[in-house]
């Protein structure tokens, strides 16, 4: 009895012992395999937000397309031998392969490593589906080769939704929106710049699985709409889009360009409308494309701008007072020493052109004398007012600053010359279209808008982008004064008569610019950038439109070129927002006629009648002399007597002997300013002075 009972007590002080050692010392690790047996740890990738258009339309969104993927240890589940497994795995991995059109040898490669998850291919079709589903049946051998065999059910294959980028307009708006890459990140455009917002939260979700590891109960599940990426809607018209790619596809097959961009903008709150580049590239077969094509080149691609430049120039020089619109340049026949090694030459003969003139004939001449007398830190402070030389700060990635000065130092006078026609510095498509905007709105430089607004999954509001003037670049009459003028670009005359529109206003610029050639390291004789840059209505501004051909082989002057994709552009856009025409308006006849353009005024009184006054906004300036560059003015002219005339009367006595008529009150003219019979030059201003009868 007493050895037995020694016997149990030794084997109960044993078990005790163990039971401590496993439950206590022990405790923790067994737990955690316990834990690790029972329960399967899911990763739930959420859905990608989408990208609509300013309507609503899609852009971009994710869809659930199936993928495959193995359980090698469930599907080796009740073989124990290893050779047993090595023999059941090289007996699968053709099945499968069969199956999902795989290589044999890589599967089983694959189905090696023995792990819990293996991915086999993603983005099945229905019918594969289906054959999977059917290697799980012991009755249903796969098709092919091995149709006569019979085979054991394949255990551990799963078929699962993942998300699919899936862009509805093909290469609609492609450059801007970037693409998603198999793992599921942005790559270029907006699926870069904005990835963190569109791909969501990534969460880790623990369930107790069964004896074969399927999951049966799940805790800690999270609210999906919680976990989903935010959705974007962007500023862009996806109809105004269509229409811009489509017009620059047509000009780069017809000019055989190496590229092309174009920048559609709503010059009053910044929104950018559309946004091209040629070539362009399908994001959902972006593998199919080359680097080359993703390129947005709107914002990466820096240029001379050329002629386009002279609007700013003329812009800047209104606005310090050391330009008159109605001033005398004296172009020197077309070509100009401005030092002993330099000399500009303009591609028409002009003597004398006014401001007006000299954007209309575009001349180099008198854009630089009007550039010099602005001085470089003017010039220089001014361009970089209208936003050249920096980013515009669009959510986008590789947006280029641009060239201002370079590496930092003053310019030196002939530097100062070429920029103020648009040589020596480099700029972007979406920088012209922001400055041009500053001119169609009165004076205000507009942070462009590309996104409108973030929201999450429940559709609240996560960041939204409002219009905002970044700062008054010229006052408003100044910004008015050189949009009138720019409307003499496009009429008889003009370089711009090919961007002209029935029924339509049109104010914009020319430039064609030639490009530097990298071998030589001087300008090419045939290499050139092609631009219009202008905005319609001229007098109502709906759209500011940025057009640029890079390299034209077929053609090189940017009026030729350009300005008809610009006309076709602003047509289809305008029918497309509604914008009808209010009626025709007159046109200058020709850009040499004796009252000049920036003359709102005469317009003005035509519409509201004789009694009608000047905008209070509007600069009275004194009759000015020529501006001091050249031999003396032409013989100067009298003032006409309008003593007692009304409002339309005097005007038009005033505009036909080539005076620019200054408003002030209403009623019958009581005094003017230079008297009647003064000696002034052509083009200079009068001031009317009217009260009523009474």
């Amino acid at each position: 009895m007493g050895l037995l009972c020694g016997t149990m007590a030794l084997g109960l002080g044993g078990f005790v012992s163990s039971a401590y050692r496993v439950q206590v010392e022990d405790g923790a690790t067994w737990r955690e395999t316990a834990e690790n047996q029972r329960q399967r740890r899911l990763h739930i990738e959420p859905k990608r937000g989408a990208i609509y258009d300013r309507n609503g339309a899609s852009l971009a969104a994710s869809v659930e397309v199936p993928s495959v993927s193995a359980d090698v240890v469930e599907m080796l589940r009740g073989i124990e031998k290893p050779e047993a497994r090595d023999a059941a795995l090289a007996e699968f991995a053709p099945r499968i392969a069969a199956v999902l059109d795989l290589n044999a040898t890589e599967v089983l490669q694959k189905l090696a490593t023995k792990r819990r998850f293996v991915s086999l291919k993603r983005r099945i079709s229905a019918e594969e589906v289906q054959r999977i589903k059917e290697l799980g049946d012991p009755g249903k051998p796969v098709p092919g080769e091995l149709r006569a065999q019979q085979f054991r059910p394949i255990k551990g294959l799963n078929v699962e939704g993942e998300g699919h980028r899936y862009y509805p307009g093909r290469e609609l708006a492609g450059p801007v929106l970037g693409f998603v890459a198999p793992d599921g990140f942005g790559k270029d455009g907006l699926e870069l710049s904005l990835d963190d917002e569109l791909r969501g939260r990534v969460e880790e979700v623990r369930g107790l699985r069964d004896r074969e590891g399927r999951l049966i109960f799940s805790e800690g599940t999270t609210d999906e709409d919680a976990l989903a990426g935010h959705d974007v809607t962007l500023a862009i018209d996806q109809g105004i889009q269509h229409v811009a790619e489509r017009e620059l596809g047509a000009a780069q097959g017809t000019y055989e360009t190496k590229g092309a961009s174009i920048v559609i903008m709503d010059p009053h709150d910044g929104d950018i409308l559309a946004m091209a580049s040629v070539p362009g590239f399908n994001p959902n077969d972006y593998a199919d494309s080359a680097v080359e094509a993703r390129r947005d080149r709107a914002i990466t691609d820096r240029f001379e701008p050329g002629s386009v430049m002279k609007v700013f120039t003329v812009a800047s020089a209104l606005a310090a007072g050391t330009l008159k619109p109605t001033e005398s340049i004296y172009c020197e026949h077309g070509i100009y020493q401005l030092s002993s090694s330099v000399t500009i030459h303009d591609t028409h003969v002009n003597d004398w052109l006014s401001p007006t003139q000299v954007l209309a004939k575009s001349s180099n001449i008198g854009a630089l004398k009007i550039g010099l007398g602005l001085g470089e830190p003017g010039l220089y402070g001014a361009l970089r007012r209208f936003g050249f030389g920096e980013p515009t700060g669009l959510p986008l990635p590789g947006e280029a600053a641009g060239v201002l000065r370079p590496r930092g130092r003053p310019w030196v006078d002939v530097e100062t010359a070429n920029a103020s026609f648009g040589q020596g510095i480099g700029v972007t498509t979406i920088q012209l279209a922001v400055a041009m905007s500053a001119i169609a709105n009165g004076g205000r430089l507009m942070d462009p808008i590309l996104v409108r607004k973030i929201t999450d999954a429940r559709g609240a509001i996560v960041k939204e982008w409002t219009p905002h003037a970044r700062r008054e670049v010229v006052p408003a009459s100044v910004a008015k004064m050189v949009a009138e003028m720019l409307t003499a670009v496009v009429e008889e005359g003009g370089t711009g008569v090919e961007a002209a529109m029935n029924g339509f206003r049109v104010a914009g610029k020319t430039a064609t610019a030639q490009k530097v050639d990298p071998a030589t390291g001087k300008y090419s004789d045939d290499k050139f950038t092609s631009s219009f840059v202008g905005f319609v209505p001229a007098d109502r501004p709906r759209l500011v439109i940025a057009v640029v051909l890079d390299e034209p082989m077929i053609g090189h002057y940017g009026g030729d070129l350009a300005g008809p994709v610009f006309r076709r552009v602003a047509d289809a856009s305008l029918r497309y927002l509604g914008v009808t025409p209010a009626g025709s308006t007159p046109k200058i006849k020709t850009v040499t006629r004796a009252e000049d353009p920036a003359d709102a005024i005469l317009a003005a009184m035509k519409t509201s009648g004789g009694g009608a006054s000047a905008s209070s906004s509007r600069p009275t300036p004194a009759p000015t002399q020529a501006i001091d560059f050249g031999p003396p003015p032409p013989n100067g002219i009298k003032v006409p007597d309008a003593a007692g005339m009304g409002a339309r009367d005097a005007v038009r006595a005033m505009a036909n002997t080539g005076l620019l008529p200054l408003i002030e009150g209403t009623g019958r003219l009581v005094k003017q300013i230079p008297a009647a019979g003064a000696l002034v030059s052509k083009g200079s201003s009068v001031r009317l002075i009217f009260e009523p009868a009474s």
